[in-house]
């Protein structure tokens, strides 16, 4: 089996040189770009009488993405010109002002719940069981954005299903199988730094964008969690959880910074940096999906990277992606338009819609019927049997902990406490928010 899956994997890659040549063009070089407002669009527009006003709030960063959203939107304006679409884009601060507007009941008509649907802003979001769309969910994302009682909370235009991105030029190069566990991954970071002198990086981290420190823990966290379930053990709550867990991951975290698999520049590294890492074959692996790729081919044409789940913790194991929700669209249960933003709503389900966000995004669309044809549905494809785990800190910690995670992660790089300070302020911290 093992033989199976490393030739399988050889056969895929050989297609990606291909298929890059079909990535998605380069939207923010064509379309109107986001104003400092953070409004997509080429400016204000003088209200006119009768028109609604939909408010819509998106976690998207990227402004390839932004753009394919500010089309689809104009495209609707043009279907109903009585509704006009005012499309925000906060940045790193979402979550920060998406509470604030939760505490204040000053919801956006339209928002995106990222990973929080149903345990943060269920009881404010419309049911949507009755939109055209709703029997279309995926298997892998149903269970996220739907309930017992048969409510749909959101549309997830985009699907979580993360695990590593790549570098097959510098997995080729150091002549390194994709990697099925944890050992497997160290010794591959072994042999590439001690291979390349240095000159290339396993491991790209962002102490600036702390997400990226975060994604270890979760990821490896979720590893646990499928560890137990193979052992015929399940987990319920964080309570279930062997705290000594978060001890053993951050002592692993640590020896990575201190064998050189991590950039030495992790405190001041920026996330933008990545795809001229790649580009340049600097960096080997991502703790994330691979939604730089179009910025990395930009830079370099001849940069391939492929895709991977998450490896599990031990050779009995089985590798597995992080999954959920990415990228949504909730309507708030008291915005005046609720007609209207379920007309958006539902034009955003279209197939030709979704398809054109995925086709940006690079990971799969939260409904059935769509098909991207991006250079990343070969692997998509190809782990489509390999189990999709929600996110450990959505399903088992309490809000704030993702926060606590990341800054942890930073503070043990930096000498200023131990994996075993790691594990007990986890613990603490985990205990004093479930509050």
């Amino acid at each position: 089996m093992r033989k199976y899956w490393i030739s399988a994997i050889c056969l895929l890659l050989s297609t990606v040189v291909v298929l890059q040549g079909c990535a998605a063009p380069n939207l923010a070089a064509t379309s109107s770009p986001v104003n400092e407002a953070g409004i997509a669009g080429g400016g204000p527009k003088e209200d006119s009488i009768g028109e609604a006003k939909l408010s819509v709030y998106m976690y998207v960063t990227d402004v390839r993405v932004q753009n394919v959203y500010y089309a689809i939107s104009r495209a609707f304006e043009a279907e109903y010109p009585q509704i006009r679409v005012e499309l925000q884009f906060p940045g790193f601060q979402y979550e920060e002002i998406l509470k604030v507007k939760l505490a204040t009941n000053e919801l956006p008509d339209i928002f995106d719940t990222h990973g929080w649907a149903k345990v943060r802003y269920g009881k404010d979001l419309e049911d949507l069981r009755d939109a055209p769309w709703a029997g279309q969910l995926t298997d892998t994302i149903r269970p996220a954005v739907t309930d017992k009682q048969g409510k749909v909370y959101v549309l997830p235009v985009s699907e979580a299903r993360d695990g590593f991105s790549y570098n097959i030029n510098v997995l080729e190069k150091y002549r390194i199988p994709v990697p099925a566990t944890f050992d497997e991954l160290m010794a591959a970071a072994d042999i590439i730094v001690k291979e390349s002198g240095g000159e290339v990086v396993p491991f790209f981290f962002s102490g600036i964008d702390s997400w990226t420190i975060g994604q270890y823990f979760d990821y490896f966290a979720n590893a646990f969690v499928g560890e137990r379930a193979s052992g015929g053990q399940q987990l319920v709550t964080a309570q279930d959880f062997e705290w000594h867990q978060w001890e053993r991951l951050a002592v692993k975290w640590k020896e990575m910074f201190d064998k050189g698999y991590i950039n030495s520049d992790v405190f001041t590294a920026k996330y933008s940096e990545l795809p001229k890492l790649f580009a340049e074959n600097k960096v080997a692996f991502s703790f994330a999906s691979p939604s730089f790729a179009d910025d990395a081919y930009e830079i370099n044409p001849n940069t391939r990277i492929g895709i991977m789940p998450v490896p599990s913790m031990n050779a009995t194991g089985v590798p597995a992606f992080s999954g959920g929700e990415r990228n949504t669209l909730g309507i708030w249960k008291e915005s005046k338009y609720l007609e209207e933003a379920k007309l958006l709503v539902n034009y955003f389900a279209r197939p030709d819609n979704m398809k054109q966000i995925a086709d940006v995004v690079k990971i799969p669309p939260g409904l059935q019927g769509v098909e991207p044809d991006h250079e990343f549905m070969p692997f998509y494809r190809f782990y489509s049997q390999v189990p999709v785990i929600p996110y450990f800190d959505r399903v088992y910690l309490p809000n704030g902990m993702w926060e606590v995670m990341r800054r942890l992660g930073i503070e043990l790089l930096a000498d200023e406490i131990s994996p075993a300070a790691f594990d007990q302020t986890m613990k603490q911290e985990a205990h004093r928010l479930s509050k």
